[in-house]
């Protein structure tokens, strides 16, 4: 039915940049909202940043000035640019979207996730 793929994630030194991206493919009616959570060794699984369908954002206060989370909805994609990161950033990063497909009318899909490390 609904796939989500995420790429963009690696290795990066403090004060770096990366970007993150997922791109849903299956038989897509409307996706309405799509976020970014993220989860360290040993910590639950937190919320990065969310963005509607109308294009409203909320971010967790660790990341706000620093992450930016937009779409496209042309391409069913959700992205995130990370910038000044630092060690507190590493985890691993899931996007997740509220999709309604011919399979399903409302159901949420997350990526496979993506490691993102920040370490001199």
């Amino acid at each position: 039915q609904v796939q989500l793929v995420e790429s963009g994630g690696g290795l990066v030194q403090p004060g770096g940049s990366l970007r993150l991206s997922c791109a849903a493919s299956g038989s897509i009616f409307s996706i309405n909202a799509m976020g970014w959570y993220r989860q360290a060794p040993g910590k639950e699984r937190e919320l990065v940043a969310i963005i509607t369908s109308g294009g409203s954002t909320n971010y967790a206060d660790s990341v706000k000035g620093r992450f930016i989370i937009s779409r496209d909805n042309a391409k069913n994609t959700v992205y995130l640019q990370m910038n000044s990161l630092n060690a507190e950033d590493t985890a691993v990063y899931y996007c997740n979207m509220n999709v309604a497909s011919t399979w399903s009318y409302r159901a949420n899909y997350w990526g496979q996730g993506t490691q993102v490390t920040v370490s001199p």
